[in-house]
């Protein structure tokens, strides 16, 4: 995923999405350190351009693989690009922020996520065939 100014933050979660779609991440006008929440209310809008927003305006591939912790995936966001991103895995009909489990691998996060989805997608048939 390049990393350059005049990105939207739309395009880079549109992005994150396609490649791990049991997640999602939100860009937030304040920092937060791992194992920490952010609030609701600093939730920066999608039609940004990373540019307005960023401390760090070095432009960058960022590689972001399936193993990778999502503590890991925070800091490099905030430490190389200068942005404040939150993961949040998909939990039913809602989206919960992964501070409680930022140790565990971008991998096991979307599988919990995908498999949190099946699991109603299946009671959803189960329910009409009865």
């Amino acid at each position: 995923m390049w990393i350059k100014d005049d990105i939207t933050i739309q395009a880079i979660k549109q992005a994150f999405s396609q490649k791990f779609p049991g997640l999602k991440i939100e860009f937030y006008k304040d920092h937060h350190e791992a194992g920490e929440g952010s609030p609701q209310k600093a939730i920066i809008d999608d039609r940004v351009k990373i540019g307005a927003i960023r401390s760090n305006h070095i432009e960058g591939d960022l590689q972001i693989l399936q193993d990778m912790p999502v503590k890991k995936l925070e800091a490099i966001f905030d430490q190389q690009y200068g942005l404040n991103v939150q993961v949040f895995r998909k939990s039913r009909n809602l989206w919960l922020q992964t501070t409680a489990t930022d140790h565990w691998s971008l991998k096991e996060q979307n599988d919990k996520g995908l498999q949190t989805n099946e699991e109603i997608t299946y009671g959803t048939i189960t329910e009409k065939m009865d």
